[in-house]
């Protein structure tokens, strides 16, 4: 791995701490949205590994369904997931007047805890 992966990595192991950090203080909106980053910078470490960088969620969003999930080398549930945390996120940051309640946080954080040990596994080959 780079320097720049394992930074990004590194990035999302702290974006969970800080998620369960934050459910733990009954805060789950703000983890909600911390889990879905740690997703974010775990699936930019992914195809920068193969010198491909994009920038805007949605475009990484469908890279990583494209280059990793097509390609066999991700389950299509991780391609849900991240979409998933994408759309969670938005309702935890944008709907303020609704309730978000912990257990969709847990569930949420949850999967990311998951995808970001499948991208650290991934990284961590010796053909990657």
């Amino acid at each position: 791995m780079s320097a720049e992966t394992d930074a990004l990595m590194a990035r999302a192991r702290r974006s969970l701490d800080a998620a369960r950090l934050l459910l733990e203080a009954g805060n789950p909106d703000f983890a909600a949205s911390r889990t879905y980053y740690a997703m974010f910078y775990a699936a930019e470490a992914l195809p920068l590994s193969r010198g491909l960088v994009f920038s805007r969620h949605g475009t990484l969003i469908a890279e990583f369904s494209r280059e990793f999930v097509r390609s066999g080398e991700f389950a299509a549930e991780y391609g849900r997931a991240l979409r998933d945390a994408l759309d969670e996120r938005i309702a935890a940051d944008y709907h303020a007047t609704e309730d978000f309640p912990s257990a969709r946080s847990q569930r949420l954080l949850a999967r990311a805890e998951a995808f970001v040990a499948a991208a650290q596994a991934f990284l961590d080959r010796p053909s990657s």
